[in-house]
């Protein structure tokens, strides 16, 4: 098969578009993008042959350049993670940790999984606020660095930064992972009142960000940038 040998990473870089086929199928693209799409489809219990077909289909039309990430300059591409992604996550997770707080307060006693999401959220905060500024202010700006012509030191920074942002970015998908998991894929019981049905929405948009948002920089940027 042409694609089961691939990287899940691989594949959706080439094509941005085949990362709804795995979010339909729950296969982690992101920080399990090392993982082969025949091994990924073992654990799943799937067949790989519909991926197979799914994703020749897509290659009937050819790629929109505003999804085609991987020609992108690697700059460019972190300039664009910081606008675009790092900006909605400074915005939702404060929103997020204190409507978690608020339903693990208010629905705790008859739903005290909300008490384990709240906890896991606060957690997920902590860490991405540091990762983020890391990014912004060291990693990023070594990258640009290197664009501009040899550069020990960057080339340094960058090897290290991204050893660590890859564990960094394994715990907080990991964290989310559970959530989903223990909220039973973002379920809202017959109890739950608007700010039960908000917090769950906004958890989901926040996991299916944080995907791309890991994607592009496990996938595409750090790869790129090992190889200035």
């Amino acid at each position: 098969m042409e694609y089961a040998s691939k990287s899940l990473g691989e594949i959706v870089a080439a094509d941005f578009r085949t990362a709804a086929l795995f979010r339909e199928a729950g296969i982690d693209f992101c920080c399990g993008g090392k993982m082969s799409l025949g091994e990924a489809c073992r654990k799943k219990g799937l067949d790989p042959g519909k991926f197979e077909s799914d994703i020749t289909a897509l290659q009937v039309s050819p790629i929109a350049p505003s999804l085609n990430y991987n020609a992108w300059n690697p700059g460019f591409l972190a300039d664009y993670i910081v606008n675009t992604h790092h900006t909605y996550v400074k915005k939702t997770m404060p929103e997020l940790v204190a409507y978690t707080e608020k339903i693990a307060r208010v629905h705790g006693d008859n739903h005290p999984e909300l008490r384990e999401v709240a906890t896991l959220f606060a957690a997920v905060s902590k860490e991405l606020d540091q990762h983020l500024r890391n990014e912004e202010e060291v990693l990023f700006p070594a990258i640009h660095a290197l664009l501009k012509g040899k550069n020990d030191e960057a080339a340094a920074l960058v090897r290290s930064e991204i050893d660590r942002m890859n564990g960094e970015h394994e715990f907080a998908g990991g964290a989310l992972d559970q959530i989903a998991v223990i909220t039973k894929g973002y379920q809202v019981p017959e109890d739950g009142c608007t700010t039960y049905r908000v917090t769950m929405k906004l958890l989901e948009q926040f996991e299916e960000d944080i995907h791309v948002h890991v994607h592009l920089e496990n996938n595409i940027l750090f790869p790129k940038a090992l190889s200035l």
